[in-house]
C-alpha cells in the first residue's frame, strides 16, 4: 500500500498588523542607523556624532512649554539665513535632514507610479524613505573613484528627485561644485537634491548659492553634525520659494519643539558659529592623525605582499568627520576593535564589505585609537 505523504506544516498566520499594512512594507529592512545596531565599548566613533556638548541650558527659554510652538520659529529661521546666506523665504526647518527627504518624497512624488534616484553607496535613507511611500528607486552606483557615472542623465531620467550626498557618507568622497551644477542643469525636470549634512567640513563644495540661478535645486542641511546637537534633531531645506510653499502644505504642524528651537537658536548665534568652526578645525586635526595611523597599518598588512595589488586595503580622504577604510584583513580588525572597547561602523553593502567607517573624536579618544593601530605595527 502506497504510503501518503505527511502534510507539510502550514506557514505560520500573520498578525492582524501585518495583514492590514501595505504588502510592499512586509518585505522592507528599516534601515539601520548605529542606535539601532547597538555595540558595547567605551569609545563610539560609529554615528559621525560630535564628542562637543556646546548647549548652555541656563541661558535656554523654556517657559512656554504649555503652548504650542510656531510651525517654522521666526528667530530659528532668521538665524539659519544670516548663517547660510540664504533668504528666509526659502528655508523650511525640519526634524532633521531625514523629516525633509520624506517631505520632498511626499510632496513631489505619486506612490505606486514616480520615482526617485540616488547613487551609491550612499545614505540609506533615500532608498527607505521612498519604499515606505511605495515610490520607486533607481539605484544607481557611484563609479570606481566615488563620482557620477558617466550615464547617469539618461539613467535617472523620469525620476522626480535626484538624490546626491555630497561630500557622501559613508565614503567621505565628495563631487566637483562644477559637476554638481552640470547635473542640476542636465536635470531640469526633476529637483536634484544636494544632501549637504557634512558641507561645514568642506564649504567650499556647497551649491548653496546656486539656489537663485535654478529653480530645481533644493539643498538639505543639518546641525547634527558639526554643530553637535545630533540629539535636538533640527535640519533645514533650502529651496526656492515654489518648492517651499508645496512643502508647507505637507509639512506637520509643529515640526520644530520649542527646546529644539531654543537650542538650535543659540547654536547658530555668532558665538556658536565660531565655536563651530574652532571645533570643526580641531576634528579635522584629529582626523588626520586617526587617518595616518589607519593608512600606516594597511600599508603594513593590506599591501601587495598580503594579496596583490588588486586586494590592497585603501584609506578614503576624508572630507567629513569620518574616515572610510577598506581592509584586507576587516574581520581582524573589527575584532581588533570590539575587543578594545571601540564601536565603529561596518557595512553589508557588497562594494564596502571590507570597509570600516571611523567618525573623528575629541583628543583623548583619537589617542586611544592612533595608539591601538600603531601596536599593531612591527619594525
Amino acid at each position: 500500500m502506497e504510503k501518503t505523504a505527511e502534510p507539510t506544516a502550514l506557514a505560520s498566520p500573520l498578525t492582524l498588523a501585518e495583514r492590514l499594512a501595505r504588502p510592499e512594507l512586509l518585505d522592507l529592512t528599516p534601515y539601520q542607523s548605529a542606535r539601532r545596531l547597538g555595540g558595547q565599548g567605551d569609545i563610539w566613533i560609529n554615528a559621525n556624532e560630535s564628542p562637543f556638548n556646546n548647549v548652555d541650558t541656563a541661558t535656554l527659554d523654556l517657559s512656554k512649554l504649555n503652548r504650542y510652538p510656531e510651525c517654522q520659529p521666526p528667530e530659528l529661521i532668521k538665524a539659519y539665513s544670516e548663517y547660510s546666506g540664504v533668504s528666509a523665504q526659502k528655508i523650511v526647518a525640519s526634524r532633521g535632514a531625514d523629516e525633509a527627504i520624506e517631505l520632498l518624497i511626499r510632496a513631489f512624488c505619486i506612490p505606486g507610479v514616480d520615482s526617485i534616484a540616488c547613487f551609491g553607496p550612499t545614505y540609506g535613507m533615500y532608498t527607505i524613505s521612498a519604499s515606505t511611500f511605495n515610490v520607486g528607486v533607481k539605484a544607481l552606483n557611484l563609479s570606481v573613484e566615488y563620482g557620477l557615472p558617466t550615464s547617469y542623465v539618461d539613467e535617472v531620467r523620469g525620476a522626480k528627485l535626484v538624490f546626491i550626498c555630497n561630500p557622501n557618507n559613508p565614503t567621505g568622497t565628495v563631487i566637483e561644485k562644477a559637476i554638481i551644477e552640470q547635473a542640476i542643469k542636465a536635470l531640469p525636470d526633476a529637483l536634484v537634491v544636494i544632501d549637504e549634512a557634512y558641507i561645514e567640513f568642506c564649504p567650499e563644495y556647497s551649491v548653496a548659492n546656486l539656489l537663485a540661478s535654478y529653480p530645481n535645486l533644493v539643498v538639505l542641511r543639518t546641525l547634527s553634525k558639526a554643530f553637535a546637537l545630533a540629539g535636538a534633531r533640527c535640519g533645514f531645506m533650502l529651496a526656492n520659494e515654489a518648492v517651499i510653499e508645496i512643502i508647507m502644505r505637507v509639512i506637520a504642524p509643529y515640526p520644530v519643539p520649542l527646546p529644539v528651537s531654543e537650542v538650535a537658536t543659540q547654536a547658530l548665534s555668532s558665538t556658536g558659529v565660531a565655536r563651530m568652526k574652532e571645533q570643526v578645525t580641531e576634528l579635522n586635526k584629529q582626523g588626520a592623525r586617526l587617518t595616518a595611523a589607519i593608512s600606516a597599518y594597511c600599508d603594513q598588512f593590506c599591501g601587495e605582499k598580503l594579496g596583490g595589488a588588486d586586494s590592497r586595503a585603501r584609506v578614503l580622504k576624508p572630507n567629513g568627520n569620518y574616515v572610510l577604510a577598506e581592509f584586507d584583513d576587516v574581520a581582524k580588525v573589527a575584532a581588533l576593535l570590539q575587543g578594545s572597547g571601540v564601536v565603529a561602523r561596518a557595512y553589508k553593502d557588497p562594494r564596502l564589505a571590507k570597509a570600516i567607517r571611523f567618525s573623528f573624536s575629541s583628543k583623548a579618544e583619537t589617542d586611544f585609537i592612533v595608539n591601538l593601530f600603531e601596536s599593531q605595527l612591527t619594525d
